[in-house]
């Protein structure tokens, strides 16, 4: 038993940070997967599984900044010549 709280004294408690992943990140990898497969970095078997991917990552892209711009405040529209 002595043992069992010696070894866990010793060992110590560095709390790691919490993984994040934002959408920069996910836009990254969007910008990525474009820049590889215009280079030719995929085999052709692999490039359906690529393709899913890239259309997942747009579409939720796509929907996020849809919800950012309906979020935003509406600006009045300033008359001209007033």
């Amino acid at each position: 038993m002595s043992e069992q709280v010696t070894q866990e004294q010793s060992a110590p408690e560095t709390q790691q940070p919490a993984p994040e992943l934002n959408i920069n990140d996910l836009a990254a990898m969007r910008s990525l997967i474009e820049v590889v497969s215009q280079r030719g970095a995929f085999k052709a078997a692999e490039l359906s599984g690529v393709g899913m991917l890239f259309d997942k990552l747009n579409t939720f892209l796509d929907a996020v900044a849809k919800q950012q711009h309906a979020a935003q405040p509406k600006q009045p529209e300033q008359g001209q010549g007033e």
